[in-house]
Order: C-alpha cells, then structure tokens, then sequence
C-alpha cells in the first residue's frame, strides 16, 4: 500500500509511525484511517516488530482532531460510520501484542487525543496540549473519549473535560494520569528511543505477554484477570527466554533473550 497520510517505518525492534497531514496539523481522516489500518496489520504480521512508536509530523500537533471537514458532511447515519470507521482502527491499535507509545509533541486534541489514548503508553512534549473540545462543535466524542478516557482518569475528570471542552496542558495531563511523562520538547524522541531500548533489552515474549494481561484487566473480573494470568505466567516457563533469564541471574550475568 502507498501511504501518503502516514509515513511507517520499521527499525530494529520497533515501528515508528508518523502521522503525515502537517498542512492539516496530522488531523484524521478517513484515508489516514485506513492507512494507519493497514500500517497495524503489517505490524501485527511481523514478529520482529515488538514495540510501535506514534507520533505526528512537525513541531505543532500530534493530531489536532478529526478533519472537520470531512466530518461537515455527515448526517445522522453517516456520522456513526464515520465514528465506527474510527474506532475499529483505535480498537486495533488497542488490542495490539505489543506495547504502543504515543510520543505527543503537540496539540492532542478531539480525535487526537483519542488515538493517544487508544495507545498504551504516552510521552509528551511539554509543549503538549490534550483535550475533548467537542461539545464545542455540538457534537460528542467519537473515538473513545468518553470510554478511554473515563477509564484512565476517573468518572469526575473524565466529565469535567468532555462536558467543558477545557484544554489542558501536558503538566496537568501527567498530574491526573493522562500521560507517563513530560519531556523538553527538543528532548522528547531522545527520552522516549531510552525507554524503547530498555523494552527491547527485556524479553520478547515476557513484553508481549505482560502487554495482554494488562489490557485483559480492563475487561476479566479481578478472579478472571489472576486466572488469565497464571495461564501466561505458566506458558512463559516453558518458554527458552525464562531458562536464560533465571540462569543469567544466578549465574550473575546479562541475559540474552532470543524470542524463543
């Protein structure tokens, strides 16, 4: 597929995916949509990639919303598909076998916010800025920002922002859990390419499986959620990676994982 809205890149280890619409400030349409769709199917095919990276091309936004006036267009039924179309792609993103990092170094906001959301980990620039302002358009959340959002900081805060339209800065983003960390903006990629590699030092299947359980815990039951758990814990003894690492570490020396 020709991308043209995104650009993707595999490095060792990893995926870098860079939402490609500056002139737009990266804003979501449908073609990005489905660019990003199918950008996260090769990701899912390819078991050299362990960890995706997304972020948004330029210094100004990492996805400044929905593009509004693709949006302009929809009536009462198109306007459900147009926040299905959304959504199953975020879905995908979600339910990803590896762990996702959004690297916000700009305005998240409406759609934006929801695709960082959608990701596991989130990285912002201090120049940052996160918010659901779409009551101002007189319409609702589309993508998850009402659900995500709600589940990540509280009922409270989760209305106050969707109900407002309150735009927030990447301060107060980390100080109510919307995001990891803060970085300097010129800092940013550095500071997040650390943490990649400390991931990618770690074992494959240890990250992949730790990754599934998490997210199972938004959906099992507490009881559901250790059983699930013990299921994987076990499958990981059995694994290559478990012999090296628990004999690195009586052996006093680094492990040398292989995947396998």
């Amino acid at each position: 597929m020709d991308y043209n809205c995104i650009i993707f890149q595999k490095e060792k280890g990893y995926a870098l995916i860079t939402l490609h619409r500056p002139d737009k400030l990266n804003a979501l349409n449908s073609q990005l949509f489905n660019e990003l769709n199918h950008a996260l199917i090769e990701i899912e095919k390819d078991p050299e990639i362990r960890l995706l990276l997304l972020t948004g091309s330029g210094d100004k936004a990492f996805a400044a919303g929905a593009d509004i006036k693709e949006l302009n267009q929809s009536d009462g039924q198109t306007g459900r598909l147009f926040s299905e179309h959304g959504s199953k792609v975020m879905e995908r993103l979600a339910n990803l076998r590896i762990p996702s990092i959004a690297i916000v170094n700009g305005f998240a906001l409406g759609g934006g916010c929801e695709l960082a959301l959608s990701c596991h980990i989130r990285f912002a620039s201090e120049k940052a800025k996160f918010g659901q302002p779409e009551v101002n358009l007189g319409i609702i959340p589309g993508y998850g920002g009402t659900q995500r959002l709600t589940r990540l900081i509280g009922t409270a805060k989760s209305m106050e922002l969707n109900i407002s339209g309150k735009i927030i800065d990447a301060k107060e983003a980390k100080e109510i859990g919307l995001v990891n960390e803060v970085y300097p903006h010129d800092e940013l990629m550095g500071k997040s390419m650390e943490f990649v590699n400390l991931v990618l030092s770690k074992s494959p299947k240890a990250v992949s499986s730790v990754t599934r359980a998490v997210m199972a815990s938004e959906t099992l039951s507490p009881s559901e959620g250790l059983a699930f758990e013990s299921v994987l814990f076990g499958q990981m003894c059995g694994t290559d990676d478990f012999k090296e690492g628990t004999s690195a570490f009586l052996e006093k020396r680094k492990a040398e994982f292989t995947g396998n």
